[in-house]
């Protein structure tokens, strides 16, 4: 059988963490901004960790 290859849409979106999370960043975050506050802007710089069920969908894309 042959290797499995990684999806590379969902190797750019998320990355793995030490316990082998998926990390995330938020979305509304390429414009529009005016009509954000600021509290929201800081919010969403941080990063996200994935849904469980999201989770099981996308660790079948990245072996």
């Amino acid at each position: 059988m042959p290797k499995m290859k990684t999806h590379r849409g969902s190797q750019k979106r998320f990355k793995r963490t030490g316990t082998g999370k998926l990390k995330r960043s938020h979305a509304y975050t390429s414009h529009l901004f005016a009509n954000k506050s600021q509290k929201q802007k800081r919010k969403l710089r941080k990063s996200a960790v994935v849904s469980r069920g999201d989770q099981r969908r996308i660790d079948s894309m990245i072996p």
